[in-house]
């Protein structure tokens, strides 16, 4: 009789975990995909209408285009934005975390409406497109293995370090063949990301507890993955985008 006891609560066990996987990755792929929603739906309005994308660029006195003031709070929000969201994830609610995600998207969105006048939309269509292949068949691999990745993700975040210094150097150098480099490099990195990410996002349910913080980390899950899916895309828009 215990014996059968405690079958059942080792399949009870089992069985919570199962939903609790379902219940966080539901989550976090609905937040991923709809801050993905707000960001082409931004870069989309800055992109086609002139009145807003006239906001983002300031002509000089020799007739130069540059970046305005506005533009570089576009640019340079986001970032500040993802580190309020992990210094300061114990003090926010769960809808002050939601509304600076979304925000980060949106801005994210009209930095990123720039594509649409340097490369053709059949082009961002097609790159699209394999990005979602890609990104999808590398989270289900990392859903389903068995292999830990955490060796992986260790070399994978000193690839990124690398990658972000590499882009700082390239920003004064502007070197072409660098930008490549770096480019491949970056689909690579964020590419295993993809994969070592979802387990760890699957590891996670395992300690739900239904709390307001086990809700915000599926933010964070959100924020994780989409960051993988846009830096995966703008690598592979570098390396085979078709400019205009």
């Amino acid at each position: 009789m215990d014996h059968n006891f405690r079958k059942t609560d080792l399949n009870n066990i089992e069985s919570a975990v199962i939903v609790n996987e379902r219940s966080l990755f539901a989550s976090v792929f609905t937040w991923m995909f709809l801050a993905l929603g707000v960001t082409t739906l931004f870069s989309l309005l800055f992109a086609y209408n002139p009145d807003l994308g006239s906001m983002l660029y300031k002509e000089d006195q020799m007739g130069r285009m540059g970046i305005s003031i506005i533009g570089w709070i576009c640019m340079l929000a986001p970032l500040g934005l993802v580190l309020v969201m992990n210094f300061a994830f114990n003090k926010l609610s769960f809808t002050a975390l939601m509304a600076i995600f979304f925000g980060y998207a949106a801005l994210n969105g009209i930095s990123f409406s720039a594509i649409f006048h340097i490369y053709s939309l059949d082009s961002i269509g097609v790159v699209f497109a394999s990005t979602c292949a890609l990104f999808g068949i590398m989270a289900v691999a990392g859903y389903t293995t068995k292999t830990d990745l955490t060796k992986m993700g260790s070399l994978l975040m000193i690839g990124l370090i690398g990658i972000v210094i590499a882009s700082l150097i390239n920003f004064f150098m502007h070197s072409d063949t660098m930008g490549y480099i770096i480019s491949i490099i970056s689909v690579i990195v964020f590419t295993g990301l993809t994969a070592y990410d979802v387990q760890k996002i699957k590891e996670m349910a395992q300690y739900s507890d239904g709390s307001s913080d086990f809700k915000k980390m599926g933010v964070m899950g959100a924020l994780t993955l989409y960051l993988d899916f846009i830096n995966l895309f703008l690598a592979l828009l570098r390396l085979f985008g078709k400019r205009d």
